[in-house]
C-alpha cells in the first residue's frame, strides 16, 4: 500500500475545466494513484462530492467504474464533459446519498468541501450558496454522510478522504475533527501525507485519510 501521495501545484490549475474560474481539488494523478492502490481491477469507485468529475474520470482511465454524485448543477455538466460518456455522475445532494444510490463499491474516494471553524457563514454543504453555515453541524452532517457511505462500501471496501487543515496555521484541525468523525462508521487504518512540490495557500496539513469498512 501507499506510504505518502506527491502532488505537483501548477496541475491543479492546469486540470481546470475550459470556462470554469475554480481548481480542482486534487489531480488525475493523485486520483489514479489511490484507485490503483485500494480499488480491484473489476470494482466500483464513489464519489460523493464528485465536483469536475477527477474521480471518475482517473477511474474511467485505469478501467474501472465508477459513479459520483454532485450538487451544483454547472458543474455535475462540466464533470460530464470531462467524462465523454464514461462513469455516471449524478446532480444531488451527498447528505441523501442513500436515497439516490444502492449500487455497492469498492472504495470511495473524495474530497468534501472545507470550512474554517470561525467567522463562516456560509454553508459548504449547500455548495456556499446559502448563510447558515455551522461548524458544529457541518462536522454532523459529513459524519453521517460517511455513515452511508460505509453502508454502500463492501466488506473489503475502503473509503480515502482527502483532507487539510484550514485557516492561519491551521487553526481549524479538519483533518483530526473528519478522522475522528469517520472513526465512528470505519476503522480507521492510515494518514497518507500529500507532499506538494509548492505548498497551495490556506491550507496544512493535506492529507488522504484512508478508512476500511468495520
Amino acid at each position: 500500500m501507499l506510504a505518502a501521495l506527491s502532488a505537483v501545484r501548477a496541475d491543479l490549475a492546469a486540470e481546470r475545466p475550459v470556462g470554469e474560474h475554480e481548481d480542482v481539488h486534487f489531480t488525475v494523478a493523485l486520483a489514479e494513484a489511490i484507485i490503483a492502490a485500494y480499488a480491484p481491477h473489476d470494482g466500483w469507485v464513489l464519489d460523493p462530492f464528485a465536483g469536475y468529475a477527477t474521480t471518475l474520470v482517473a477511474a474511467s482511465r485505469l478501467g474501472r467504474r465508477s459513479i459520483g454524485v454532485e450538487l451544483l448543477e454547472g458543474r455535475a455538466h462540466t464533470g460530464a464533459r470531462r467524462l465523454d460518456g464514461a462513469g455516471n455522475l449524478v446532480v444531488g445532494d451527498a447528505r441523501r446519498l442513500s436515497r439516490m444510490l444502492s449500487v455497492q463499491v469498492d472504495l470511495c474516494l473524495t474530497s468534501p468541501p472545507y470550512m474554517p471553524s470561525n467567522g463562516h457563514l456560509e454553508n459548504p454543504l449547500t455548495g456556499y450558496t446559502t448563510m447558515d453555515g455551522d461548524y458544529a453541524r457541518y462536522l454532523d452532517e459529513l459524519e453521517d454522510v460517511f455513515r452511508q457511505v460505509a453502508s454502500l462500501l463492501g466488506s473489503s471496501g475502503y473509503a480515502v478522504i482527502n483532507v487539510a487543515d484550514t485557516g492561519p496555521g491551521g487553526s481549524t484541525p479538519l483533518v483530526a475533527d473528519l478522522q475522528a468523525r469517520v472513526s465512528r462508521h470505519l476503522h480507521f487504518q492510515q494518514r497518507l501525507p500529500v507532499v506538494w512540490d509548492e505548498q497551495p495557500p490556506g491550507i496544512s496539513n493535506d492529507s488522504c485519510l484512508v478508512f476500511r469498512r468495520i
